[in-house]
């Protein structure tokens, strides 16, 4: 199979910066809205709309298992993208983010499970485990040059794979019982969608058309349907024998045509659903009071704890190499970024607690606090460390 020269089309992830960082402002937009009117005269007419039936479902149906399945489709892209021709490619620019995106999904799910082990709340382990691409890169963009262009690419990339952790999570751990007939159906489907992969299909149509059913097979089986996406993704061809210049293969048409739309529609969409929860009353002092310490103090403490321990050791012990014109306290503030968990940790934590309304709100809290705080000290750590140069980053083990 032809190989096309990497720099004949430039990274997917340096093209779509400006409209992902510019979607994370709409998606705080969406998500402040939604507060204000959970928190208004307005409350319950919110509510109601979300309730509204369309097609045997409510409207937060089709947003939180229809238009995230589109939103996993793109961030499937995305992965395949930037692990076989983007910036992850090779295993040298995978380690550091790699790293720090391990050690800040581990870090977080020990503080929850502190919090909640001995409870039915230890199923939400995973909610501070992810980090927002689109919130943390519209952080990034307010702050515009003074944040070096190599720690916005390193922040993406540790996302990305952090992105992936949380896929291999929601797949394994919160799968459900999977019905067979069903699992028969997309099982087909997926075989047909290799058989256009393996015969170099480039029409996008009919991997769309298998993709819809692949969707319904897969909500059928009992299994959460948005991974339908990401199972989509890895059959939409990246490379292809022939003339064809490589931005012009079925994913980059594809993630192209889709960012955007995932940008400014289906995130502000999920935002607006899913962010609305009163503040005041309720009994958080109870039962939610673990879930909403778990989940605020896992993003805002655990993330920055796990990431930036992670990438320290794997600089100190030379297994990484550090980001380009970057120092100490950059670091410290994309590692306490990592702590905005907005889009991920609610889905994960509408997967967990589907059932209990209470756990729920305690969760929707606790990633609304730790989200704004790590929104906060990150923001205010990058800017100092704009006031002044970045200093090389030096360390005993490192430098000689």
């Amino acid at each position: 199979m032809k190989q096309h020269p990497h720099h004949a089309a430039p990274s997917t992830l340096r093209r779509f910066l400006a409209s992902e960082a510019a979607g994370g402002v709409v998606l705080m937009a969406s998500a402040a809205v939604a507060l204000a009117l959970a928190n208004s005269p307005f409350a319950e007419s919110y509510h109601s709309l979300l309730e509204t039936p369309i097609a045997g479902h409510s409207l937060l149906h089709w947003i939180n298992d229809g238009l995230m399945a589109v939103f996993f489709l793109l961030v499937g892209l995305e992965i395949k993208r930037e692990l076989l021709d983007g910036h992850l490619r090779h295993w040298s620019a995978r380690v550091l983010p790699g790293v720090g995106a391990l050690g800040g999904m581990a870090a977080p799910a020990l503080i929850y499970a502190y919090f909640n082990a001995d409870s039915p709340a230890a199923r939400g382990w995973a909610i501070p485990s992810a980090t927002d691409i689109a919130f943390a890169l519209g952080v990034l963009a307010l702050l515009g040059d003074r944040v070096p262009g190599a720690l916005k690419v390193f922040l993406t990339a540790l996302a990305i794979l952090d992105d992936l952790g949380a896929i291999v999570i929601i797949a394994v751990f919160y799968a459900g019982d999977p019905s067979a007939p069903p699992m028969l159906g997309a099982g087909v489907t997926l075989f047909l969608l290799l058989g256009l992969n393996l015969f170099e299909v480039t029409i996008l149509a009919p991997y769309l058309l298998l993709g819809v059913a692949l969707w319904r097979f897969v909500q059928l089986t009992g299994v959460h349907a948005t991974l339908a996406g990401v199972l989509l993704a890895a059959m939409i061809p990246l490379r292809l024998s022939g003339p064809d210049p490589e931005e012009h293969t079925p994913l980059h048409r594809l993630e192209n045509a889709l960012g955007p739309f995932v940008a400014f529609i289906v995130l502000p969409l999920f935002g607006f659903a899913n962010a609305g929860v009163a503040l005041g009353g309720g009994d958080l002092a109870t039962t939610g009071a673990p879930i909403l310490l778990g989940v605020g103090l896992g993003l805002f403490l655990g993330k920055q704890l796990g990431v930036f321990t992670a990438i320290a050791l794997a600089l100190a012990t030379r297994i990484a190499s550090r980001p380009p014109k970057t120092g100490w306290v950059q670091l410290y503030g994309v590692s306490v970024l990592c702590g905005v968990g907005f889009t991920m940790s609610l889905f994960i934590g509408q997967i967990a607690f589907e059932a209990d309304e209470a756990a729920m709100r305690a969760t929707k809290i606790g990633v609304l606090a730790g989200s704004a705080a790590s929104i906060l000290l990150g923001s205010l750590v990058l800017w100092i460390a704009s006031r002044r140069r970045a200093e090389p980053l030096t360390h005993p083990l490192t430098d000689s």
